[in-house]
């Protein structure tokens, strides 16, 4: 740790290498696939470490951190790149207050994160110092307290300040669950689950032995109890442990989850979403939350009562029933699987009844007009009555299967325990074999009710699954996105497209045959045409949305393989027809800057304002009490037709692309703000395809 930052430092040439490196030490990815030096990037850092990690099948996720609080969440970033003054930092792991860095020559370091805070905010500290060092030798403050003092002055100027150029490195939301489970530990944490439950019903089982030996034998002497003591508190630490263990792995999880089910969202089919009405996509976020909760909570009812049957039989066999109580036990985890069986396929029953009501219902409340016209008014509601009918009986079914697993399964288990039991005590076993016969049914006991606890919550998950599952699967689709692997040289044409072809069914007819077009820098380019002939299909090809069934299409004088649909879509911006862009319920600067993927800033802000000026928002920003930073959307600022479009608009002149697609954006706008916006359009542009109905 006392080594000099100097040989830590990565040259910006051989950023590529410090992702292989950082990759290869933190175990996200194996390298040597892509040898050392056999790709060379160009462009900026952020493009090179993002182009770097696609190579390996990883994700870099840009970050900022307070100024303040820097130093404590850098051992909690790895493993992560860092950019300073001198060079790149590639930040492995850490632990309290050091940090592990690899250097340009692949050995580990250890550093404290004060010396990497320091260099990191270096050019920030750096012209307040002369002045710092004054107030504080006028102020007379001793020579051993001005390090500290300087420290207070520092962090109260730039307490919440950013400080950027954070790149963490991880795996994408896309790639192999298991793999970021086990990334995650979460496996080896259930594991270690499972091993304390078992020690802990070991410890149980061998205090209650120890105090009813000593009862039934009459001797309640001072070490027996000691020991029973020293048994039961050894137990307070094992379930804290336990408690801690499940808590990690269901968050860990959880997070995983969650995390992929939102990347499958946005990665779904566009065409297969359209198909689907607003009742079924409604569902899917409903039951992805259960399947959250019922999955977890659920399936550690299911793990804690299986280790305790198993516990149970060896109990059991060790009592007056034998062999018989274990044959009994056997013999009523088989009923009572059947009773769950038939419980299981009711309830799928009864779950899809639910929800199609829930379908219909919102599909109902969103066509409501339509159904006051064309339906009698004595008709309205007989689908629905006869939905509840089936709904009623099926809940009747649900009920009498969910009454014999909550009460009879484990109740049962007692009765015919006790009959199993009758043949041992009749033959005379003694006492201690009686108890330990005892405690084993009320562990099997208290078994059942956590199996049967736990069974209705994975039930409701595997119905959950059943919605949840195209989410979970769309996130895997992105695997074939591609990544830029030569330069990207600046070409003079933005845009070629040669015999495209393009139809929306196999067996349909093509909605484009043998379509060309080549716009070029500074080019403007109006495609005109009648309304349904594929010019909103020609625009989806460009951005990206959608596949070219035949042809060549290339973007900067790359195709898809070679560029990746990532990257190709980060050099073409489309504002698309209005029913197909939406204003999101955050604020305006949000929604102006979502197209691009950093967080934004200061210059960032006034770019986007000044774009909006630009377009004739000006007039709205100045009504807005919060101005960029207002609400707007559904639970916002309500904005107009107008100025809806606008923002469309001005979204896709901030991606920084090389071609923007505006497919009649300009339907909503009078002559006055027409003509504001096609000057900021032509102004800012790099290349122009305006679409327009004829």
């Amino acid at each position: 740790m006392d080594k000099p930052l100097d040989q830590l430092y990565w040259p910006a040439e051989r950023l590529a290498d410090a992702v292989r490196a950082l990759a290869f030490e933190s175990g996200l990815a194996n390298p040597s696939g892509v040898p050392a030096g056999a790709v060379r990037l160009s462009g900026d850092a952020r493009q090179c470490i993002e182009r770097s990690a696609q190579q390996l099948g990883l994700e870099v996720q840009p970050v900022e951190a307070s100024y303040a609080d820097l130093e404590r969440q850098l051992p909690l970033m790895g493993p992560a790149l860092l950019e300073v003054s001198q060079g790149f930092l590639a930040l492995l792991r850490g632990r309290r207050h050091v940090v592990s860095v690899v250097r340009p020559d692949g050995k580990v370091d250890r550093v404290e994160a004060g010396s990497i805070r320091a260099a990191m905010c270096r050019d920030l500290e750096t012209p307040l110092l002369l002045q710092v060092d004054q107030i504080l030798g006028r102020a007379e403050v001793p020579k051993q307290r001005r390090a500290k003092a300087r420290e207070a002055i520092l962090r109260e100027r730039f307490g919440t300040m950013p400080i950027r150029e954070i790149w963490l490195l991880r795996l994408p939301p896309g790639s192999s669950f298991w793999k970021q489970l086990r990334r995650a530990r979460v496996p080896h944490r259930t594991a270690a689950l499972v091993a304390f439950h078992g020690m802990q019903y070991l410890l149980w089982i061998a205090a209650w032995w120890l105090i009813g030996a000593a009862s039934l034998n009459g001797r309640f002497e001072q070490v027996w109890l000691s020991a029973w003591m020293l048994l039961l508190l050894t137990l307070v630490p094992l379930r804290v442990t336990i408690t801690w263990l499940q808590g990690a792995a269901a968050i860990s999880g959880a997070a995983i989850l969650k995390q992929r089910l939102f990347y499958g969202a946005l990665h779904m089919d566009p065409d297969s979403m359209r198909h689907q009405g607003v009742g079924p996509l409604l569902g899917r976020v409903i039951e992805s939350e259960a399947l959250e909760a019922m999955a977890l909570s659920g399936g550690f009812l299911g793990l804690v009562a299986t280790v305790e049957l198993v516990f149970a039989a060896v109990v059991l066999s060790l009592g007056a029933g034998g062999a018989l109580h274990v044959l009994a036990l056997l013999v009523w985890i088989v009923i009572a699987g059947a009773v769950a069986r038939e419980y299981s396929r009711r309830y799928r029953a009864w779950t899809d009844a639910r929800l199609s009501m829930t379908h219909d219902l919102v599909e109902n409340m969103a066509g409501h007009r339509t159904r006051l016209a064309q339906h009698p008014p004595e008709n309205w509601h007989d689908e629905e009555d006869q939905a509840l009918d089936s709904y009623l009986t099926q809940s009747r079914g649900v009920d009498r299967y969910s009454a014999l697993l909550g009460a009879v399964v484990p109740r049962g288990w007692l009765i015919l325990s006790l009959v199993a039991m009758v043949p041992g005590f009749a033959s005379g076993a003694s006492a201690s074999r009686v108890a330990i016969a005892i405690g084993g049914i009320l562990l099997a006991w208290r078994a059942f009710k956590r199996l049967v606890a736990g069974l209705s919550q994975v039930l409701g998950a595997a119905v959950a699954w059943r919605r949840v599952a195209p989410l979970f699967h769309s996130a895997s689709r992105v695997g074939d996105e591609g990544v830029c692997t030569v330069n990207d040289e600046r070409t003079e044409q933005v845009v070629e497209a040669c015999d495209l072809t393009f139809r929306y069914r196999p067996d349909g007819e093509p909605v484009l045959r043998d379509c060309n077009l080549q716009i070029a820098r500074n080019e403007r380019v109006v495609l005109e045409g009648p309304s349904g002939g594929g010019k909103s299909t020609l625009v989806s090809l460009l951005t990206g949305m959608r596949r070219p069934e035949s042809g060549v299409l290339k973007v900067g004088g790359l195709e898809a393989q070679n560029r990746g649909w990532r990257d190709w879509r980060r050099k073409v911006a489309a504002a698309p027809q209005f029913q197909e862009n939406h204003v999101l319920a955050d604020t305006l600067a949000f929604n102006l800057l979502m197209a691009r993927d950093r967080m934004p800033t200061a210059e960032d802000l006034a770019e986007a304002e000044q774009v909006a000026r630009e377009l004739g928002l000006g007039e709205l920003l100045s009504r807005m009490p919060s101005g960029m930073l207002q609400m707007v959307g559904e639970t916002g600022w309500q904005l107009s037709h107008g100025e809806r479009s606008r923002v469309y608009i001005a979204r896709a002149l901030l991606q920084d692309s090389d071609l923007v697609v505006l497919d009649e954006s300009f339907a909503a706008l009078d002559p006055e703000n027409l003509k504001l916006v096609m000057e900021c359009v032509l102004k800012r542009a790099p290349a122009l395809l305006l679409i327009a109905h004829r």
